[in-house]
């Protein structure tokens, strides 16, 4: 049997990868140059009030601007992009083990889910972290504690997030993490095997996602 489309992508992950960071640098000059010109525009706006007394234009001087719905979305697509093309590899190997095992399941008349559902966890672990780290960045943005340029604003705060990511490595999450993400065939033996129902099958995917995206950073 051929490989799927699926497989043969899974199979060139490094370009994936490279792809991935094409998109991503360019979401990123983009964000750049968008915030660039708000930046300009603002101080446009300050330049026409200059006849205004020192403490109106500090009334008047704009905070940091809301997000919109737009602002949301552009961030969410940067993250979402980032993790697929961190994360791909690590999954790889695992999908394509899927694939293969499926392909001689089918021959033996007891199929598993198609490997698309499977891999799909992958992806709805990866979305998922996404989401949780736009709206964390939005909320930090909004508290003042991050600037636009996504650089800490207080040097308390920058700080112990560092301390936090030290100790993170040290943890026996972070072990368990990486013993799940770094053994996939032990991985699968200790939740039962694959899964011939979709839904069983996404689920798994899943959960071998967040693992893996728990052991990134070593």
């Amino acid at each position: 049997m051929k490989d799927t489309a699926l497989e043969l992508v899974l199979r060139r992950d490094r370009a994936v990868f490279l792809a991935a960071l094409g998109v991503l640098a360019a979401l990123a000059w983009a964000y750049v140059l968008w915030l660039a010109a708000s930046m300009e525009g603002d101080h446009t706006a300050m330049t026409d009030m200059s006849g205004m007394s020192m403490a109106g234009m500090d009334m008047a001087r704009p905070g940091p601007r809301p997000w919109g719905v737009t602002e949301f979305a552009f961030m969410f697509v940067m993250w979402a992009v980032m993790m697929v093309g961190m994360m791909l590899p690590s999954a790889a190997p695992m999908v394509l083990i899927y694939a293969r095992m499926a392909r001689q399941a089918h021959t033996q008349g007891k199929p598993f889910a198609p490997t698309a559902w499977f891999a799909g966890g992958y992806l709805l672990a990866w979305i998922t972290f996404a989401l949780l780290a736009t709206i964390v960045q939005w909320a930090l943005e909004r508290a003042l504690l991050l600037t636009p340029m996504m650089e800490s604003a207080s040097t308390a705060v920058g700080g112990a997030i560092l301390i936090a990511a030290g100790l993170y490595q040290w943890t026996p999450l972070k072990d368990t993490c990486l013993s799940q993400c770094q053994s996939p065939l032990l991985f699968i033996q200790q939740h039962g095997g694959f899964r011939r129902e979709p839904k069983a099958a996404l689920m798994l995917g899943t959960e071998h996602g967040l693992y893996c995206i728990g052991a990134a950073g070593r």
